[in-house]
């Protein structure tokens, strides 16, 4: 069984259009990252797999249970962890007064051995925490109760590149323990390193679903490189090099064909220094999925009336 399925889920806030007509599953003991820029409905899609909100149209089901369902999602949400964008804690708590309070309501058997990992300053009220410590805490939370399915969203956001490296390795071993995770970001280099599928969102839809090699293998890598002397633009205007651009004394392009082709063009130069690296997801999007620009103020207005509507 599926740990998430969704069949045609929508929501829409009047004219206004949340997430459509979403279909797709995640497995069992899956890693499944959910992408898109800001303002593509991914937050959306999330509370209304949490039946935070009601859907417009089509279902979801989550660990088995129909999202509309609200008595059935209760047991469910027992067996669930959830790590918001916007965590939501009483600043005047201490961060070891809010875990006893999840504690209660859902249990805290590995309580001990996340604040022993992720450390987070508990004894101190969460007004004086940094945006780390606090996203922290949020995580101990999120798994403290051994949960089988974990949704978060945007879980990085403010932690150093230390803690997050320490993240992921957790949710390495999260997969090797059967756990399901499903998390949201705009981090290509935060999903290559630990998803084992994605499902890409623009204006509220579903514009793919793949694995993490398809998806790097579609968005090419970004070559910055400097010769000696000048350098044309147009002496590398490759198949499968676009968005070229001057930067400084460098010349930088994306590239997403044939590599011995590249090196190839590249040994007519004496080339000083050169970098390869993975474009920016929001190229990824730009090239393969057309403008972003509407997917912004589509769901700006879809937060308003979500905000509204909780």
């Amino acid at each position: 069984m599926a740990a998430i399925e969704l069949t045609g889920l929508t929501k829409r806030y009047g004219e206004v259009v949340g997430i459509e007509d979403l279909t797709f599953s995640v497995e069992e003991g899956e890693i499944f990252g959910f992408l898109g820029p800001n303002g593509a409905g991914k937050t959306t899609a999330i509370r209304t797999l949490l039946g935070l909100l009601s859907p417009t149209s089509g279902t979801a089901r989550v660990l088995g249970t129909d999202v509309r369902d609200e008595s059935a999602l209760v047991d469910a949400k027992r067996r669930i962890g959830y790590l918001p964008a916007d965590l939501g804690f009483d600043e005047g708590a201490t961060g070891e007064q809010i875990l006893d309070l999840h504690g209660v309501i859902k249990g805290d058997s590995r309580r001990e051995a996340l604040l022993a990992r992720f450390d987070p300053p508990i004894e101190r009220q969460v007004r004086e925490y940094s945006t780390g410590n606090e996203r922290m805490l949020g995580i101990v939370q999120a798994f403290m109760h051994d949960p089988d399915l974990v949704i978060m969203d945007e879980p990085t956001a403010g932690l150093d590149p230390l803690k997050q490296e320490r993240f992921h390795e957790f949710l390495d071993e999260e997969r090797e323990r059967g756990t399901t995770v499903f998390f949201s970001s705009h981090v290509l280099s935060e999903v290559r390193q630990v998803c084992d599928r994605v499902g890409i969102l623009r204006d509220g839809r579903l514009a793919a679903l793949e694995d993490v090699e398809t998806l790097l293998s579609r968005g090419g890598k970004r070559v910055r490189i400097r010769v000696e002397g000048s350098l044309d633009p147009d002496a590398l205007a490759l198949p499968g090099a676009f968005d070229t651009e001057s930067v400084g004394e460098a010349l930088a392009f994306t590239y997403a064909g044939e590599y011995n082709v590249l090196l190839s063009r590249l040994t007519e130069f004496d080339v000083i220094d050169i970098e390869i690296g993975e474009p920016p997801l929001e190229d990824v999007f730009m090239h393969y999925y057309g403008e972003e620009g509407e997917a912004d103020e589509g769901e700006s207005a879809a937060r308003r009336a979500e905000v509204a509507d909780a």
